[in-house]
């Protein structure tokens, strides 16, 4: 039986069934998921960045900022010094509030505009240029540590207590690269620790200091851990040789190698560092050597010739010495017109000059003194284990390093070269370490033939030597006390322009 319905019913049917459509056109169903549509709401495009008002002129040396949505004091100062004339952090903020005075604590108003103090443009810095018989006083730092306030903060006190130059990382045997460096073999790795090269060696001259810039060369772990076919070969199992189960040695008479590393000397000299130091410049001396596979083992650094009779004759084999020699005579070649003194880190132990050594590491003493124009044997007492009969080597300073310096006078006699020794810093199995050590150190080498001398501590820490600079000094028996022209000029000048005292005028 069919119900009537009346017309009441039937237009509230016809709306509820309008309200349904209108749902259903408001909600699509996209991969089984319903999602409400937005056509019908106004979504404003982003807000353009702030402008800086054309008409706003950036005094000479500055630039304009205008502060960004969630910058900061710290983060405006991080922005900006790397490419500021200002080394720390701390002098930028300074500077940056002095110029902008209504800056209250840390907080930025976004759309304000900052005036940048410090912008001089790129900075460029010449070495500069110092006999090779300078008489370097210098202290090692690692990248790191040079890039730090604490840093500055050491060459400084370094430099107040008689010191006048400073070693410093570019690339240490890990392989990490301290400044910028645009290569295709230098990728990866943290942000350089010395963002500016040009500014700090700029400010070491300020300092007076003459700035060394160490490259380790071919110890390299980086390298041939992102490069295995650059590292040394394995004969028994192919692939990259590991020295005692450690992946760190590229093949130093790899073209490639050779000239990453060239080129990375040539980038610091053209940033005003005013040596370059090349350290491990050397074959890998531990380890299975009979394993040890090398790319001029087929490709020789000598081939065969013809005699007068047409006869071939065969060409001498080549050998680690001659592979080394060959590699410093290509830097020397393209380093020396760039008005840079160059210097070689050596084994002390290469002094006595055993054949084993030789052939293991390459160091012919009296081949590379011939490209060079320092030679710097690390000359550490205590690493000279089981020699000469001393059980414990580190505390016969006078013997050691007189007689490696002696060996060294010897071996290098008619070349030129300048012998300028590390001395150690450190207490590692030496239980005599002291201020007093220190001195004896320094003025043993200077009496057998040493110019200057370098201080090595891996941790930075030279508190010993710091003890001992007031008294050598004072006494030309440790060192003479060059110093940088400038200085030399800056001291003299100061010395004329000095009052006589009244006493002294009325005896003259």
């Amino acid at each position: 039986m069919s119900k009537s319905f009346g017309p009441g019913i039937i237009v509230a049917s016809l709306a509820l069934l309008a309200a349904i459509m209108l749902s259903a056109r408001a909600w699509t169903p996209t991969h089984g998921v319903a999602h409400r549509k937005t056509t019908a709401v106004a979504v404003s495009a982003p807000a353009p960045p702030p402008r800086i008002d054309a008409a706003a002129v950036a005094p000479p040396g500055t630039v304009l900022h205008v502060v960004a949505k969630g910058e900061s004091v710290p983060v405006v100062v991080h922005k900006y010094l790397a490419q500021s004339s200002f080394m720390t952090r701390a002098d930028l903020e300074a500077a940056l509030r002095q110029r902008n005075t209504g800056i209250k604590g840390i907080a930025l108003k976004p759309g304000e505009t900052l005036i940048i103090p410090g912008m001089e443009g790129a900075i460029t810095q010449q070495p500069v240029p110092v006999a090779r018989g300078y008489e370097v006083r210098a202290i090692y730092l690692t990248g790191i540590m040079a890039g730090s306030v604490n840093g500055m903060n050491l060459i400084q006190r370094w430099r107040a207590a008689g010191g006048n130059a400073v070693v410093f990382d570019v690339k240490d045997s890990d392989g990490i690269v301290n400044i910028p460096f645009q290569h295709p073999l230098n990728t990866g790795g943290p942000r350089p620790y010395i963002p500016n090269l040009p500014k700090f060696t700029r400010w070491l001259h300020q300092q007076g200091m003459h700035a060394i810039a160490r490259i380790a060369i071919f110890r390299d772990e980086k390298l041939v851990t992102l490069h295995p076919e650059l590292a040394v070969q394995s004969r028994s199992r192919g692939g990259a040789w590991r020295e005692n189960g450690k992946l760190v040695w590229t093949d130093p008479s790899k073209p490639e190698v050779q000239q990453f590393n060239i080129a990375l000397a040539r980038q610091a000299a053209l940033d005003g560092v005013d040596e370059i130091q090349f350290d491990y410049v050397r074959f890998p001396a531990e380890g299975d050597q009979k394993d040890a596979s090398f790319y001029f083992e087929t490709h020789p650094l000598r081939h065969p010739t013809k005699g007068p009779d047409g006869k071939p004759i065969p060409a001498e084999p080549t050998r680690r010495s001659d592979v080394m020699t060959d590699f410093l005579a290509k830097a020397y070649a393209e380093l020396h017109p760039m008005k840079a003194l160059f210097s070689l880190d050596v084994f002390g132990v290469m002094a006595w000059q055993r054949p084993i050594d030789l052939a293991h590491t390459g160091q012919d003493i009296a081949q590379m003194a011939k490209y060079c124009d320092v030679l710097s044997p690390m000359i550490y007492p205590s690493h000279f284990f089981g020699m000469d009969g001393y059980k414990v080597p580190g505390d016969a300073p006078e013997h050691f390093i007189s007689e490696s310096m002696e060996r060294f006078k010897k071996v290098t006699d008619g070349t030129g070269v300048v012998l300028r020794p590390w001395l150690q810093a450190f207490g590692w199995k030496t239980p005599s370490y002291s201020p007093q050590y220190v001195e004896t150190q320094v003025k043993v080498a200077k009496e057998n033939g040493g110019i200057g001398f370098l201080f090595w501590n891996a941790r930075n820490d030279y508190s010993k030597p710091f003890t001992a600079m007031p008294a050598m000094r004072q006494n030309p028996k440790f060192f003479r006390g060059d110093e940088l022209p400038k200085v030399k000029r800056e001291q003299e000048k100061a010395a004329a322009e000095k009052p006589v005292p009244f006493m002294a005028a009325a005896r003259s």
